[in-house]
């Protein structure tokens, strides 16, 4: 049977939708979850949280009408219980069985596919340009963008193919023309939203140091080369090339006062090297991203804000359902404001990463590469133009965790 062609249920169960489960995460309520997916598909990307407790029994388990007991003993009794899968068919069934069975459960609509559709955008107080910068956050991957806009214009970095409406129905709502879109590289863990805008009207940019890597559409846009500016209102975006995650990784400067640095730089982390060069070629794309960041990043004032492309959603306090700890990196801990941001003096003091000779900074984020990201050959190749995939295709390739940086835990100091 497919995970997704179950019978109706003769039990009535009640549906949570994503944004609901997620504003009780936030709030933070104790939230327990039963994951009915394959366990690899668990172990890969889940919802996390310092207050969610976590438990992944597949949904075939519940599949004969006499559930093994052992498997009814994982699941508490004692409390309300969210069934999830991927995409809401097979935890509606699982949830109904276990309602019989007179546990108390609902069940997440639209499962994790849901999960993946939520998009917040929270602004960004403390940027102190021209303007307003708010920051768009998917808590499912991890992937963050930018919007600044400002007298009736505005720009979108590193946006979603997923998200192309949303922009747009954003710009709307904000009485504001939506000027450029603007991508930091060729992304490895989601659909670039960059052609998709500038059909719609939008300028699509792309790094001219990217254009090498064998971009099939570069033609049709504009291209950003190291110190190009753009206008937005009376902010100015400068381009600032930081290669070392890729080639062609660019960084933005936002009104002299946040630096948007793609995937070169984190708040929690710094790039990894490997996903263009590979493993040969990962230690020189990491000397690389030393001079980067010492020589184009550091360099900067103390107190210029940092914003990455992504934040870890990996929680050192995520829990099973025996109360016991089940991730040992350290997941990205928001400002103030509630955005992935930091000041550069801030990142210099916590990050040892930061403060390294080269050689140690390379031996370092070398020692413990992540796994790469999901189908992260076929995200590039489409974002070179060389894949045609449908919207729904895009969705899917970009599903999971992103990997795009090397692993934190051993980066940050005590």
């Amino acid at each position: 049977m497919d995970a997704d062609d179950f019978p109706t249920p003769d039990v009535d169960v009640e549906s949570v939708d994503p944004e609901t489960l997620k504003d009780r995460i936030d709030a933070g309520e104790d939230v327990t979850l039963l994951d009915a997916r394959m366990q690899s598909d668990y172990e890969e990307w889940r919802i996390d949280g310092e207050n969610v407790t976590s438990v992944n029994v597949p949904y075939f388990e519940f599949l004969d009408d006499e559930i093994d007991e052992d498997i009814l003993d994982r699941i508490p009794d004692d409390r309300e219980v969210t069934v999830l899968c991927a995409k809401g068919g097979a935890s509606e069934y699982v949830a109904a069985t276990l309602a019989e069975r007179g546990y108390d459960v609902n069940h997440l609509e639209d499962g994790m596919n849901g999960w993946a559709s939520i998009y917040e955008a929270v602004e960004v107080e403390r940027y102190d340009g021209a303007g307003t910068l708010l920051q768009y956050q998917r808590p499912s991957s991890g992937c963050l963008g930018y919007l600044l806009y400002d007298d009736g214009e505005a720009a979108i970095i590193d946006p979603l193919r997923a998200f192309t409406d949303r922009y747009l129905a954003d710009a709307d709502d904000l009485g504001v023309d939506l000027q450029y879109a603007l991508d930091t590289h060729i992304h490895a863990d989601h659909i670039s939203g960059v052609r998709a805008l500038d059909t719609e009207g939008v300028e699509g940019v792309i790094p001219e140091a990217a254009v090498d890597r064998g971009v099939t559409y570069a033609d049709e846009l504009s291209t950003a080369g190291d110190g190009d500016t753009f206008e937005v209102g009376d902010a100015t975006i400068e381009a600032v090339y930081t290669p070392g995650h890729t080639t062609g990784m660019t960084s933005y400067l936002v009104g002299d006062s946040l630096l948007a640095t793609g995937d070169g730089l984190f708040i929690e982390s710094v790039a990894r090297p490997d996903l263009e060069e590979g493993d040969e070629g990962a230690p020189d794309a990491a000397r690389t991203l030393y001079g980067s960041l010492q020589e184009r990043v550091l360099t900067l004032p103390d107190d210029t804000l940092v914003g990455g492309a992504h934040f870890s959603d990996v929680d050192t306090a995520q829990r099973d359902v025996s109360g016991n700890q089940t991730q040992s990196d350290d997941a990205a801990e928001p400002a103030e404001d509630g955005t992935y941001t930091a000041p550069i003096g801030e990142l210099v003091a916590e990050m040892d990463a930061l403060t390294m000779d080269e050689e140690e900074f390379v031996d370092l984020i070398l020692s413990d590469m992540p796994p790469r990201p999901a189908n992260y050959e076929d995200i590039i190749a489409t974002n070179l133009g060389e894949n045609a995939v449908d919207d729904e295709e895009a969705f899917t390739l970009e599903l999971g965790p992103n990997n795009c940086a090397a692993s934190q835990g051993s980066l940050a100091g005590d």
